[in-house]
């Protein structure tokens, strides 16, 4: 059975860092496409990052380029988001998810994506 597990969430404050983990059970993430979403308090979910599979090619939200890294390491079956320079509205539930297909893809479309985690909470606040 495919699982997505995400930990590493907590409250921080603005410009300190976190690391955000999603392991995966039952399915390879190496072999397909994942991506981290988020959902603020009182917003829809939004695209945040996405990893290819196979090739690894990642895409950002302009929001968060330059501050966060997406990275998966195939021998842990784990999803990363490495997330610096925190401010608070990067505060929100974040989901990560991956597709059951390779080949192309809209990275930051929901749709795309088979299975998704029940999310970790960030808050960012002084």
């Amino acid at each position: 059975q495919e699982q997505l597990v995400e930990s590493g969430g907590g409250l921080v404050q603005p410009g300190e860092s976190l690391r955000l983990s999603c392991k995966a059970s039952g399915i390879t993430l190496e072999a397909y496409h994942q991506a981290w979403f988020r959902q603020a308090p009182g917003k829809a979910r939004e695209p945040v990052s996405s990893i290819s599979g196979t090739a690894g090619r990642t895409y950002y939200a302009d929001s968060v380029k330059g501050r966060f890294t997406i990275s998966r390491d195939s021998a842990e079956n784990t999803v990363y988001l490495q997330m610096n320079s925190l401010k608070p509205e990067d505060t929100a539930v974040y989901f990560c998810a991956t597709t059951d297909a390779g080949g192309p893809y809209l990275w930051g479309v929901e749709v795309e994506y088979k299975y998704w985690g029940q999310g970790t909470e960030v808050t960012v606040s002084s």
